[in-house]
């Protein structure tokens, strides 16, 4: 099953847009995530929605931060960005009336429920400052390669 990069990939452009000086356009973040702009676009506005980012239309236009890092949990952009499943297992429901898939998926919804409250709990807990601050703020950003802008 393939990963949902979402969440991932917007935390990093967040934390480049906080310490990029101006705007971002959906070009430019599109290029550094190797991204169509238009998916950016409408990912960006679901960010907007929630009150993250502010854009401006024209030229020298673009995308940046209304709220400071600091301000910004794991649990906000997760959210934002749709609240992607965390899990790629799940209840199969092959034989709705047997007895035993009931017993199994009842107990991995269960189990998957704990899981994802204990995971939104940490979520809450980590702002994009604290993830930026696992890097430096100029210069090798770490595997000998420089990320773009």
């Amino acid at each position: 099953m393939r990963q949902d990069g979402r969440l991932s990939r917007m935390l990093h452009v967040l934390i480049h847009m906080g310490r990029h000086e101006g705007a971002m356009t959906s070009e430019v973040i599109a290029q550094m995530l190797d991204a169509n702009p238009v998916v950016i676009r409408r990912t960006m506005a679901g960010l907007r929605d929630e009150g993250y980012v502010s854009s401006v239309k024209g030229h020298g236009g673009g995308w940046t931060l209304a709220r400071p890092l600091e301000e910004l949990t794991l649990l906000d952009i997760y959210r934002a960005v749709g609240e992607p499943s965390i899990f790629a297992v799940g209840p199969a429901y092959d034989m709705p009336g047997c007895p035993i898939e009931q017993a199994v998926n009842g107990t991995l919804k269960e189990v998957f429920t704990e899981a994802e409250e204990l995971l939104r709990k940490r979520f809450s807990g980590v702002t994009l400052a604290d993830v930026a601050r696992a890097f430096p703020r100029t210069g090798d950003q770490g595997g000998g390669q420089r990320c773009a802008p």
